[in-house]
């Protein structure tokens, strides 16, 4: 579950639950619901989470084993 992977990368990154809160602009207990799976991630936060870890919110979500994220397309 992508709590779980939420947990996984802030660990990896040396921060804490009050680091990451106030990134997304929450408080600590909200971040920490997100965490424990007791409360849905809000699609803006999983995209700034997604910026910030250098990842793709499809590893955040679980729907990939591949840390790296997609190439960004030319226009």
């Amino acid at each position: 579950m992508y709590f779980q992977r939420l947990k996984d990368l802030r660990e990896d990154m040396d921060m804490t639950q009050k680091q990451i809160g106030e990134i997304l602009g929450i408080k600590q207990t909200v971040y920490s619901r997100y965490e424990r799976g007791f409360q849905t991630i809000p699609v803006e936060h999983l995209l700034t989470l997604a910026d910030f870890y250098g990842t793709s919110t499809d590893y955040i979500l679980g729907r990939t084993l591949i840390k790296d994220p997609y190439p960004k397309k030319r226009r």
